[in-house]
């Protein structure tokens, strides 16, 4: 990345959470025959018309007890002062009658991945944005049905989702001030509004940019792999809240709340990767989870494991 930045090759990257199988390709590298992607726009693939057909979705989460024991662990070590945030994710197995091709295709989503028929991505998350020497995050922490009443004004009110959020921008600055200066929160807790096949979500999000040194370009792999795994998916203190991470979940993530993004030779875009549904040996798996904080509770927790269960269009 170093070495096709400072010649401002244009590139892809997709970076696994554990960041053991990192694939970089040059633009002309890239297959479409198994890697299309769509970038805020930018894509290696031209539209293709689909016979629109009724969406068949079904989704078999983990039981509630088995989802419980992991929280009250992540509870204990929350109570332990081990961490004060951490983001708790689960294997969800789903049946429908669409192939990952269809889903990528037809999904409403700002980034979007599909790798090798392996898995599908349809990610609203920005991970870092570099533009002209600005490198801007998007940490992206806070989610509610949006059919709820007033429920713009009860997610922005509420003291956990509050908290929550603010742990994230302050994790996130403090990664950007270890490779940029200046740097300052833009735009705090904005609402996106997302439509699902089972319901419409609104999801909170925030801006914290700086300004990178002039040389960057030169070392812009550098920059990237020393904010992962991203906070937003992983909690804080990050390399604690890591360890409890893998204590807990009953899987390795995998590509799963990884990055993947493009740069162009000037600009560089990137996502994470959430939203995620993998092709495995015991058939289709969405992952999905959410932050857990000493105010969490479980049964909303849990909720809100299912409810990003979904594909982004009817």
């Amino acid at each position: 990345m170093n070495t096709y930045g400072k010649k401002k090759i244009p590139f892809l990257f997709i970076v696994d959470f554990e960041m053991e199988q990192p694939i970089i390709l040059r633009f002309n590298e890239i297959n479409s025959s198994n890697l299309l992607f769509n970038i805020n726009g930018i894509k290696n693939y031209k539209e293709e018309q689909l016979s629109i057909k009724p969406v068949l979705f079904d989704r078999y989460p983990v039981s509630f007890d088995t989802y419980r024991k992991a929280f009250d662990n992540v509870i204990s070590e929350l109570n332990a002062g081990n961490t004060y945030l951490l983001n708790l994710t689960f294997p969800t197995k789903i049946e429908t009658n669409l192939s990952l091709r269809e889903i990528f295709y037809r999904s409403n989503a700002k980034y979007k991945l599909i790798y090798n028929d392996k898995f599908v991505v349809f990610s609203p998350e920005t991970f870092v944005v570099i533009d002209g020497g600005i490198i801007s995050a998007f940490p992206m922490k806070g989610t509610i049905d949006a059919d709820i009443e007033n429920a713009r004004e009860m997610i922005l009110q509420d003291k956990k989702e509050t908290a929550e959020h603010n742990t994230i921008v302050d994790l996130i600055r403090n990664d950007l001030n270890t490779v940029a200066r200046g740097v300052s929160v833009n735009n705090f807790r904005y609402i996106e509004k997302i439509e699902t096949n089972y319901k419409s979500l609104l999801q909170v999000s925030s801006e914290v940019s700086g300004r990178l040194d002039d040389n960057y370009f030169e070392k812009i792999g550098e920059i990237i792999f020393s904010m992962l795994p991203a906070g937003s998916i992983t909690g804080a203190p990050k390399k604690k809240t890591i360890e409890i991470i893998k204590q807990n979940e009953p899987y390795r993530r995998g590509y799963y709340t990884g990055v993947f993004g493009y740069f162009d030779g000037n600009k560089l875009e990137s996502a994470v990767m959430i939203r995620f549904i993998e092709n495995t040996g015991e058939g289709l798996i969405f992952k999905s989870g959410g932050g857990i904080t000493s105010m969490s509770n479980c049964e909303s927790e849990y909720e809100e494991m299912i409810d990003k269960v979904y594909v982004p269009f009817h």
